[in-house]
């Protein structure tokens, strides 16, 4: 591919089984506020939902636009209350002098390593997210507050070859057990691959999640084009996602050697899509009100219990 892989690291997807108590979370515990919301009747074509076919929500929440931040997408599916953490995700780490305030003079419950400058807190799914007072430490001072999203790894090796090989990222920084790698060095932020500890496998379990990026809409197609003569595993071949009233975005869902999920997304289409909604919160709230499905869940319990 000509001048190679133009990556901007966009979000990450975390399934959630309780929207109220997530938006507290996010927004009072983490400081983060909502970008945009939308409601869909039915499953997602490239499955950004998971595996389920009903009614589903999409939240991004953030510290700033998508343009220049990286954001968390909150999935929820209306049938689904419970999804079983997998060790896959290992967090994302926040640097912000403020929020570093804010969170440790917070009475949410968090471990916190004074040595090492970092306090751990974990949403109501159990992902979890660090605030580093290491301020200094990263490079990236452009990419906002949101740092570091890490991703379990069985070899390192392997891995780090894939993403920055295959994928094209740069590979800043690698020991035994770690890699640091980006596409913009003080832009974005960085992806860290962390070995697991011998004799341990990846776990998906059922909360798995995706990291997605950007890149320009001709190299989308380019990608999966590689992506099979290399032979490596497609989960999503090239499809263009129509959202209503919004942008069309081409999307491949790719998968790396552990089995995580990689979206690549045009970027002229989804910087379009991605547009901060002005009444995101409103939207959010109002369909937390009106979520009847806790109801429909008990009522179909019960019927199933009868029967």
């Amino acid at each position: 591919m000509a001048g190679g892989v133009s990556g901007r690291a966009l979000h990450f997807v975390l399934k959630i089984g309780n929207r109220k108590a997530n938006y507290d979370f996010f927004t009072q515990v983490l400081g983060m506020k909502i970008l945009r919301h939308e409601e869909f009747e039915e499953g997602c074509k490239a499955a950004c939902n998971g595996p389920y076919d009903g009614k589903w929500s999409k939240t991004m929440v953030g510290y700033g636009p998508e343009d220049d931040h990286f954001v968390v997408e909150l999935t929820y599916n209306y049938a689904v209350r419970d999804y079983k953490l997998g060790n896959d995700f290992q967090g994302l780490t926040i640097s912000d002098e403020q929020l570093w305030k804010s969170v440790s003079e917070s009475s949410f419950p968090k471990i916190e390593d004074k040595s090492a400058g970092v306090i751990c807190v974990e949403s109501p799914d159990g992902y979890k997210f660090y605030f580093s007072s290491n301020y200094s430490s990263f490079e990236n001072d452009k990419a906002g507050a949101a740092k570091e999203c890490c991703l379990s790894v069985s070899n390192l090796e392997a891995s780090v070859k894939y993403w920055s090989d295959f994928l094209q990222m740069t590979l800043l920084s690698k020991s035994d057990k770690e890699a640091v790698l980006t596409y913009s060095k003080d832009s974005q932020c960085y992806l860290r691959l962390k070995q697991l500890d011998e004799g341990q496998q990846i776990e998906h379990a059922t909360a798995y999640g995706r990291i997605a990026f950007s890149v320009p809409e001709e190299q989308v197609e380019q990608i999966e084009t590689r992506c099979k003569a290399e032979g490596h595993t497609i989960l999503t071949p090239f499809v263009s996602l129509d959202t209503p009233g919004k942008a069309t975005v081409r999307v491949v869902i790719l998968a790396d050697p552990d089995g995580h999920e990689i979206c690549f997304v045009g970027d002229e289409g989804f910087r379009d899509l991605s547009r901060v909604q002005l009444n995101a919160d409103n939207c959010l709230k109002e369909a937390i009100s009106a979520d009847k499905s806790d109801e429909w869940i008990k009522k179909m319990a019960a019927r199933n219990a009868d029967s």
